[in-house]
C-alpha cells in the first residue's frame, strides 16, 4: 500500500483503511518478562539489558538438551506456549548472535570463526547505529556490514569516532565481552486495558482464560506453580455514559477498582481450573460496573510432591476439592464454609470458620501438634472417649428449683426428673462488648417419664432422648434457662 518505516503520523493519513494504534508500554512489558521466563527454563546465566532480546549462556548444557540445534527448537517451542515468535542466534560472541537474531528470521547457529561471513549479508542498520551515523554510512553508500568491514579502521575512526571503530568491530563480529547476569524474579504478572468495557461474564471469562494460559505457560517454563491468585479489575466510572453538563466544571474521578485474592490448597499451574475457580468467586461476588482493565498476578511456589500410602485410601484431589468449596460458598456464603475451629476465649460455643486443610497440610500440622504433646504415662493414661452435642441455638427450658439446686426439668414438651445434679459454674465475659455473658452452668442426669420401660435409651433423630447427661444454663442477663448439649 505504500507505508514504509519511518513514516509521521501525518503521512499515514493519506492512505484510506488505516488505523493507528498507540504503543502499549504494559503489553511490552508483559512480553519481555515472559521472554525472561522462557530464557531461564533453558539456562539461569541470562542478560537483561535489551527490550526486545536476551542472551543466555548455554555452555555445559549440550548434556540436558543435546546438540545446539535441539537448544534454539527448545527455546522456539518454549517461546510459541506462550504466545511469542521469536528469532534465535547460536554464536560464540554475545553481539554476534544479538545482531544476527535481529537480522536473521527463525534459528541462526553460527559456527566460531565464521562470524564475519554470516554478518555480511545483513544491512547496515542491524547494527543499530545513531540517526546521523547511519545517514552518514548511507552517504557513503555503505549498505551492508561486508562493505563495512571493508573500510580501514584508522580512516573511520578518523571520521566517525570511537562510534565508527564500535561499529567497524560489530560488522566483523570481533568484540567479545563478558555476560552481565540477571536475577530472576518470583513476581509473575499479566494484563490487558480493553478499548471497550466488558459486563457480561462470559465476556470477562474468555479473557480471564487467556491471561491465565498465558501466566500458566510462564510458571511452567520456570517449573514452579501458583500458591495465590490475584486479580485487580479496574471499573468504568459510573457517570462515564451518563449526561452531564457541569462535565467541563469536574475532573474525571478515576475508575473503580474491584480486588480478589484466591489462596490455593496447593501450588498449581493448570489455567483451566483456575478459570472455573475464578468464575465461581466472580458469580458469587460481581463487580460493580462493567470492566475496563483486567490484571492478574500469581505467587509463585515450588508444585507439591506427594507420595501415596500402599495402606492409605487415596485423598480426593485438592484441586476439585477447592472447586467444590467454591460451589458450596456460593450457595451457602463464604463466612460459611470451611473447617471450625475454637477460640481463643473462654465464651461458649464461640468458634470460627476456617479454610480447609489439604491432607498433606492437615498431616503435617497433626505431627507438629502431636510432637508439642508432653510424653510419658501420664499423657498416655488421660485419653477421654467422651463427646458432647451442642444444641445451636440452645434450647429454652424450665426447671424446679429445690434449695437452688434443679430437681425437674422440662424442654422441647417433655417432662424428667433430674437424677443427679452438679454444678453451679460461674462463667461470665465480653462485658466490654455489646453482647455481654454471664452463665450459671450445670450437669444434669435426667429420666424423662417412660424411659425406663423403653429398651433403647437414646435416640439421636428424637431429640430429647429419653435420659442422659446434659449440659444446662442460667442466662443472668436474659433471664432464662436454657440446654447447651447433652454428652454422648
Amino acid at each position: 500500500m505504500g507505508i514504509e518505516i519511518g513514516m509521521t503520523k501525518s503521512d499515514t493519513e493519506q492512505f484510506s483503511g488505516i488505523e493507528i494504534y498507540p504503543r502499549s508500554p504494559t503489553q511490552e512489558k508483559a512480553a519481555h518478562a515472559a521472554l525472561l521466563d522462557i530464557g531461564w527454563s533453558v539456562s539461569p546465566r541470562i542478560e537483561d539489558t535489551l527490550q526486545d532480546a536476551i542472551v543466555l549462556d548455554l555452555s555445559g548444557l549440550g548434556w540436558l538438551f543435546g546438540p545446539e540445534e535441539n537448544m534454539a527448537a527448545q527455546l522456539v517451542e518454549r517461546s510459541a506456549a506462550c504466545s511469542l515468535r521469536v528469532n534465535v542466534a547460536i554464536a560464540t560472541n554475545i553481539d554476534t548472535a544479538l545482531i544476527a537474531a535481529r537480522g536473521f528470521a527463525g534459528i541462526t547457529i553460527i559456527p566460531p570463526g565464521e562470524e564475519s561471513k554470516y554478518l555480511s549479508e545483513l544491512p547496515v542498520s542491524a547494527l543499530s547505529p545513531s540517526g546521523e551515523t547511519a545517514e552518514i554510512l548511507s552517504r557513503w553508500g555503505l549498505i551492508t556490514c561486508a562493505h563495512l568491514a571493508r573500510l580501514p579502521v584508522l580512516e573511520l575512526s578518523e571520521r566517525l569516532g570511537q562510534q565508527g571503530v564500535r561499529l567497524h568491530a560489530l560488522a566483523r563480529g570481533a568484540p567479545e565481552r563478558a555476560i552481565v547476569i540477571a536475577e530472576p524474579a518470583c513476581f509473575f504478572e499479566e494484563e490487558i486495558e480493553l478499548d471497550d468495557a466488558v459486563e457480561e461474564l462470559e465476556s470477562l471469562s474468555f479473557l480471564l482464560g487467556r491471561l491465565l494460559d498465558q501466566l500458566c505457560a510462564r510458571l511452567t517454563a520456570r517449573s514452579l506453580g501458583a500458591a495465590a491468585i490475584r486479580v485487580r479489575l479496574e471499573l468504568e466510572p459510573s457517570f462515564e455514559n451518563a449526561v452531564d453538563i457541569r462535565e467541563s466544571f469536574h475532573a474525571p474521578e478515576q475508575p473503580g477498582l474491584y480486588e480478589k485474592d484466591i489462596q490455593l490448597p496447593v501450588p498449581t499451574r493448570d489455567s483451566k481450573m483456575l478459570l472455573k475457580l475464578l468464575r465461581l468467586h466472580l458469580q458469587l461476588n460481581p463487580p460493580g460496573a462493567p470492566i475496563q482493565k483486567i490484571t492478574i498476578a500469581a505467587d509463585a511456589a515450588r508444585p507439591r510432591a506427594t507420595q501415596g500410602d500402599l495402606f492409605l485410601p487415596s485423598s480426593p484431589d485438592p484441586e476439585k476439592v477447592e472447586i467444590t468449596i467454591a460451589r458450596i460458598a456460593q450457595i451457602v456464603g463464604e463466612e460459611n464454609v470451611g473447617s471450625p475451629v475454637l477460640t481463643d476465649t473462654h465464651g461458649p460455643g464461640d468458634f470460627q470458620m476456617r479454610r480447609f486443610q489439604t491432607p498433606p497440610e492437615a498431616a503435617k500440622t497433626k505431627s507438629v501438634r502431636d510432637s508439642a504433646r508432653p510424653s510419658g504415662k501420664q499423657h498416655a493414661d488421660s485419653k477421654i472417649a467422651v463427646g458432647f452435642r451442642v444444641f445451636r441455638p440452645a434450647v429454652p427450658a424450665k426447671l424446679d428449683l429445690h434449695e437452688g439446686a434443679p430437681t425437674r426439668v422440662s424442654f422441647q414438651g417433655r417432662r424428667g426428673e433430674v437424677m443427679a445434679a452438679s454444678g453451679p459454674w460461674r462463667t461470665s465475659g465480653d462485658w466490654w462488648c455489646e453482647n455481654p455473658w454471664q452463665h450459671d452452668e450445670w450437669d444434669l442426669e435426667i429420666d424423662f417419664d417412660g424411659a425406663a420401660d423403653r429398651p433403647n435409651r437414646f435416640s439421636y433423630r428424637d431429640l430429647p432422648p429419653d435420659s442422659g447427661i446434659y449440659r444446662l444454663f442460667y442466662d443472668s442477663l436474659r433471664r432464662g434457662w436454657f440446654v447447651r448439649g447433652v454428652y454422648d
